[in-house]
């Protein structure tokens, strides 16, 4: 399985409009992030994990060419605004699966409402998608049985997502046992981590290090990461052994 971080900034990304920051105004490639997504690709299939506004930009850079579907966490806008962007594999492929939970859908029908109007009624450049309702369980992409994790961004229902010994888990705050129970033995954590300051709806740094702790994976890598979190270079030898800080462009081979 490859892993390919197409962004592992905050709702904002680093650099942030206008901000003076000394992260913002790093040189370092590692300290700018566009908004949290990654490519998962096995065999001869690809999905992306959440389709932001950086979309466009982040399939040019990973030089994406198809799409076997995208699969969302949740409906917030750093997640999903750029799902028309995804109109070029349409072209080319037809209609494109996309998989979330039925609130999630639901909102996405309303941002997009264009999208999502009879065949008969819609202007010819729009793009058709093939729906697919996630639940808390196990569900099938081709050959890969994927199981959904649930955890709340703040009061909101939010699904990271566990492919064999991977898991990717963004915007939690809080997680139950049960669902914890589900990232057992893992190989690579990817798990959000927005700063060293405590946060209402995201986990900051020693919140994420209590679950890398308690869960013990093999390697974890944090992602969603705000400028306030400090240089990456710095932070990540602060880190305990074999939690790393990902970054744009990173790609890992599970």
């Amino acid at each position: 399985m490859k892993i390919t971080f197409l962004g592992t900034g905050t709702s904002q990304g680093i650099p942030i409009i206008g901000s003076t920051h000394p992260v913002c105004l790093s040189n370092n490639l590692k300290d700018k992030r566009l908004r949290s997504s990654v490519l998962v690709q096995w065999d001869d299939f690809t999905y992306v994990i959440d389709c932001g506004p950086d979309f466009r930009q982040q399939m040019l850079r990973a030089h994406c060419n198809y799409i076997d579907g995208v699969i969302f966490t949740h409906e917030h806008a750093d997640h999903t605004s750029g799902l028309d962007d995804i109109r070029p594999f349409f072209f080319r492929q037809g209609n494109i699966p996309i998989y979330a939970h039925q609130r999630v859908l639901d909102q996405l029908r309303m941002r997009f409402a264009y999208i999502f109007e009879p065949e008969d009624n819609k202007y010819a450049g729009v793009l058709s998608v093939k729906e697919h309702q996630i639940r808390n369980e196990k569900f099938t992409l081709k050959n890969m049985e994927v199981l959904p994790v649930s955890g709340l961004h703040d009061k909101l229902q939010v699904f990271g997502y566990r492919f064999n010994n991977f898991a990717y888990l963004t915007d939690m705050k809080t997680i139950n046992e049960a669902e914890l129970m589900k990232l057992q033995h893992l190989d690579v954590l990817v798990l959000n981590a927005l700063r060293e300051e405590a946060h209402f709806s995201h986990l900051n740094l020693s919140e994420a290090l209590e679950i890398v702790s308690k869960l013990k994976p093999k390697k974890t890598y944090l992602t969603h990461i705000s400028h306030l979190l400090g240089f990456h270079d710095e932070v990540e030898k602060k880190l305990p052994p074999n939690v790393f800080l990902a970054y744009d462009e990173l790609v890992l081979n599970i």
